[in-house]
């Protein structure tokens, strides 16, 4: 398909993506004092499958938009009431993103304090709040930036021993689905992913190869925690190459990652309900996750 046919389809894929109005959550409940310290809850509809008890798995769902301040968890809603409607439960997070300047990607280190915080507060959240979800099930899902940060959830006892996020042991996740992740870092500056969001997540050039290993999910392998990757090969937000990479880096470290990869679809299409990639997307989630 020449470039402009494939741009001119991306911008109708994100059109539709941010056509749905928001959904309200069922509830909303703070793991912190700021105002972005916030989780979502969406309790499971229609007529699910359910273990004995009556739980069903718990998808925790971290929105993308570069780690910059326009964009918050507004716009991912009607994925997560998608999935809802699928029969999960599901948790979306809220974190601190870029501060004033709306161009900035990211707050070091509050971005991840907050997400951090909030997986760590989800055990005693959900019993409060969303008493179906088994937190014993947890599938952790992101889109763009928040399928790195989905990556770096499953991969906090892998950081660095002074990292104030490290973990002595792996999260007790049942996977992690990253829906076209900025997953290496390096490669995403060299292709200038986001207009150059991961080093600014990082603090810029002064500070972008010290706070790589505390960051970049392709660093911190391997996790030991089952992750699939999918990813749309006309994606021009997030290159295939991005998602390739880290496979690759799993696979040397000795860990298989699987690696979904849509004919024709671009960015937007994953987090989008209408789209047939959306229900690939819950598919996956439910291999996980069941």
């Amino acid at each position: 398909m020449p470039d402009d046919a494939v741009a001119v389809r991306a911008a109708e894929e994100e059109r539709s993506a941010f056509s749905h109005p928001p959904v309200d959550p069922d509830v909303t409940a703070a793991y912190g004092d700021h105002p972005d310290q916030v989780i979502d809850f969406y309790a499971p509809q229609g007529p699910e499958p359910r273990s004995a008890d009556g739980s069903v798995p718990l998808v925790v769902v971290l929105h993308g938009g570069a780690w910059r301040a326009p964009y918050d968890r507004r716009h991912i809603t009607p994925f997560a009431a998608f999935l809802a409607r699928r029969g999960f439960a599901v948790a979306n997070v809220e974190y601190r993103r870029g501060g004033d300047d709306a161009a900035v990607a990211g707050r070091w280190p509050d971005t991840f304090d907050d997400v951090a915080a909030a997986l760590d507060a989800l055990p005693a959240l959900v019993r409060a709040h969303l008493p179906q979800a088994d937190p014993r099930r947890m599938v952790v899902t992101g889109h763009s930036a928040g399928g790195h940060l989905a990556l770096w959830v499953a991969a906090r006892h892998l950081l660095p021993a002074d990292a104030p996020w490290f973990t002595a042991r792996p999260a007790p996740l049942r996977g992690v689905v990253a829906l076209a992740p900025i997953a290496d870092f390096a490669v995403a500056v060299k292709l200038d992913v986001c207009s150059d969001a991961a080093r600014q997540l990082l603090g810029g050039d002064g500070h972008f190869v010290e706070r790589q290993p505390y960051a970049d999910p392709a660093l911190l392998l391997p996790t030991g925690i089952a992750t699939t990757l999918v990813q749309g090969r006309a994606d021009l937000d997030v290159p295939q190459l991005v998602a390739e990479s880290y496979a690759d880096a799993a696979a040397k470290a000795g860990e298989v990652v699987g690696l979904t990869l849509l004919e024709d679809v671009g960015h937007f299409p994953l987090i989008d309900p209408v789209a047939d990639a959306c229900a690939v997307v819950a598919e996956e989630i439910a291999q996980l996750a069941w």
